[in-house]
């Protein structure tokens, strides 16, 4: 039995997962954009000179070796980091730049890190339940009532991150990469339109890596999210990957088919020349 049980379950949940009214407006360009970034650190560019596009609904692996600029470029997406110059648009009508993380969050910009965090005391159900979007605020919170929307979207969450007979388990017990498909479905309670996700199959069983190629080729099937991976396992991005970008010293160095930027020269002496599984996150 497939992960997402058969075809037709796999299309009604990603139907159900589209975003209800998305601000974000991809009418005339790409859903995410940056031109010309450039960042330092005590007079090291971490960036420099990114120009980067993503298409909506497009699943784009991002790779490079330790230190080529993949996190610092999330940071900058999200808003935890403020770039020397450059242009970062989320559509054609949202400058990232002049926005906080929060409202970056709220326009519908999910990022998972490397280590996933999870309520480890709550159910998984109750993970997914306390993520839904909604007023965050403390008396809001408390005075919350579950509905029939919300407890649709819980169980379809459940489904597609494959874990709904253990629903009513503590996450604490959920193996890694369980907890890791958990912090996806959290992201999508909130019905994300860009989901960021950083090495999400390390520490993974080969059959956990399979799910997760699963799960996030599915999520960005007929452009209801659109999703970048930055990930180290080259065997993994062979399976999920269908444009590869690869940074270098903050720039970027090649971009293409996984199999254009394996046999491109550059790639091969910077990168792919030693076995990038082995680097560093």
């Amino acid at each position: 039995m497939s992960f997402l049980q058969s075809l037709t379950d796999r299309e009604r949940v990603f139907d159900f997962l589209i975003p209800a009214s998305s601000p974000v407006d991809v009418r005339h360009g790409p859903i995410l954009y940056l031109e010309d970034v450039t960042v330092s650190f005590d007079g090291f560019k971490a960036i420099n000179d990114l120009n980067l596009t993503i298409d909506d609904g497009e699943l784009r692996c991002i790779i490079g070796p330790n230190g080529a600029g993949k996190t610092t470029m999330m940071d900058i997406i999200t808003g935890k980091t403020r770039p020397d110059r450059g242009s970062v648009w989320f559509g054609s009508r949202h400058n990232l730049l002049a926005m906080n993380e929060p409202d970056i969050a709220s326009l519908g910009i999910g990022r998972k890190f490397q280590k996933p965090t999870v309520f480890e005391a709550l159910t998984v159900f109750e993970n997914l339940e306390l993520a839904m979007a909604a007023d965050k605020r403390i008396l809001p919170t408390l005075t919350a009532r579950m509905t029939g929307e919300t407890r649709d979207r819980i169980e379809e969450v459940l489904v597609t991150i494959g874990l709904t007979e253990l629903r009513q388990r503590p996450a604490g017990i959920l193996s890694h990469g369980q907890k890791q498909w958990l912090e996806i479905g959290m992201l999508l309670m909130q019905r994300p339109r860009l989901l960021l996700v950083d090495e999400p199959v390390a520490g993974m069983t080969e059959q956990e890596m399979e799910r997760t190629a699963e799960l996030l080729t599915g999520l960005a099937g007929k452009g209801k999210q659109s999703v970048v991976v930055v990930e180290h396992d080259m065997g993994f991005v062979r399976s999920i990957a269908r444009t590869v970008t690869v940074l270098h010293q903050g720039s970027v160095l090649a971009e293409g088919s996984m199999d254009q930027v394996s046999n491109d020269p550059k790639v091969v002496e910077v990168y792919l020349g030693a076995d990038p599984d082995e680097e560093a996150a």
